[in-house]
């Protein structure tokens, strides 16, 4: 694959999950897994399961990297008996193994992702049947040497209805000393054969402070105040995180929040400014970063309104002053909820069929002025 065609696997901007040295804050999942290796309850399938961007890519090359530099039986009673039971997944980074994984050439492990298709000149939408049976013939092939043998699929949400039932059938049959290591964002969305044949591996959202030290892993700097927001707006993220980084989200998150805050006499050279930001080159991702934010902090403002409670941790300054304010009951909270629908299909269906961005947000944001109004009135 050419150096400039997108990874299906990896976030933009962001290290590649197999070039990730640290698995941040998920230590009940390694250790798991760690304790079912160590145990001799070693499964064939995992799920690695958990919110998008919470390293469950990472920790399956990290997995990867650890069977296939213990092979089965390396760990066995020697001249000065069995060594103590390993603490981590950790490997050095100079052994054969990883060095191999880190050049792509290690024959032990096999990668399930989109394919590219060179006819339209972008990845697929789907992991076909087509790639599922190339991992069989490879199976076919791999070197007997008494090693693992590791697949990671990423996404096994992305697999059509074929190569679900084609992988299936390796789960049911699986090849002799080999694990399917499955990512997945949706477990609930795959075949619950599939489910039923493999061990779950739950990771969860990180705290502000695991996503401050994610962040800095992965080259982006940011202040603890800017970590928080983003943990907050990410959901625990850190890929959602990375992309908003780089977006500027907790700016923009800011700037709607400020719109909000004055309704229901719209701000309108601030609604301007807001709409300006989405008319530069090459401001697609801005644009789409904008609307994800205005559909999020109505989400924040129904939730809060309905319940009573703030967000926390707060995404922006006085943000629950706007919210108590916009939905002080359960009433309102319903009419930003319905209107959020509206105005997130209705972005959705502009952005499709390339309507102006700026005239979509001044659009968004005059409806919120009107809903307001009347919740005024």
């Amino acid at each position: 694959m050419s150096d400039d065609r997108p990874q299906p696997d990896q976030i933009e901007g962001a290290p590649h999950p197999r070039d990730t040295a640290r698995l941040i804050s998920q230590d009940a999942a390694e250790q798991a897994f760690l304790e079912a290796v160590t145990s001799g309850r070693m499964h064939h399938g995992w799920m690695i399961a958990g919110p998008r961007g919470t390293g469950k890519a990472t920790l399956a090359w990290r997995i990867a990297r650890y069977l296939i530099a213990n092979p089965p039986g390396a760990a066995d009673d020697g001249l000065f008996g069995a060594p103590p039971p390993p603490t981590s997944l950790d490997i050095d980074p100079e052994h054969p193994v990883a060095r191999r994984i880190t050049a792509g050439s290690e024959p032990g492990l096999f990668k399930l992702t989109r394919p590219w298709d060179d006819r339209a000149k972008r990845l697929k939408a789907d992991i076909t049947v087509d790639e599922v049976r190339k991992l069989k013939s490879r199976f076919a092939l791999s070197a007997a040497d008494g090693g693992w043998r590791v697949v990671i699929v990423d996404a096994a949400d992305e697999m059509n209805t074929s190569a679900a039932n084609a992988l299936l059938k390796l789960l049911e049959e699986p090849p002799a000393r080999s694990t399917l290591l499955l990512v997945t964002h949706q477990p609930s969305a795959l075949l619950p054969t599939i489910r039923s044949r493999c061990r779950m591996l739950q990771l969860r959202p990180l705290s502000p402070g695991d996503m401050t030290a994610a962040l800095d892993q992965a080259g982006i700097t940011v202040a603890s105040e800017e970590a928080e927001a983003l943990a907050a707006l990410s959901a625990g993220s850190v890929g959602d995180a990375i992309r908003l980084s780089l977006n500027d989200g907790p700016k923009l998150y800011a700037a709607i929040l400020s719109l909000l805050g004055t309704l229901p006499r719209l701000d309108r050279a601030r609604a301007l400014a807001l709409a300006e930001a989405a008319t530069a080159r090459g401001a697609e991702d801005r644009v789409n970063t904008i609307f994800s934010l205005i559909d999020l902090a109505l989400i924040r403002l129904a939730r809060a309104g309905a319940s009573g409670q703030m967000p926390h941790p707060a995404a922006a300054p006085q943000e629950a002053e706007v919210f108590a304010r916009l939905a002080p009951d359960a009433r309102r909270a319903r009419a930003w909820a319905e209107i959020g629908q509206q105005i997130a299909e209705r972005s959705r269906h502009g952005r499709a069929v390339n309507l102006d961005p700026a005239a979509l947000i001044l659009d968004t944001m005059i409806k919120l002025q009107k809903t307001a109004s009347d919740l005024a009135a």
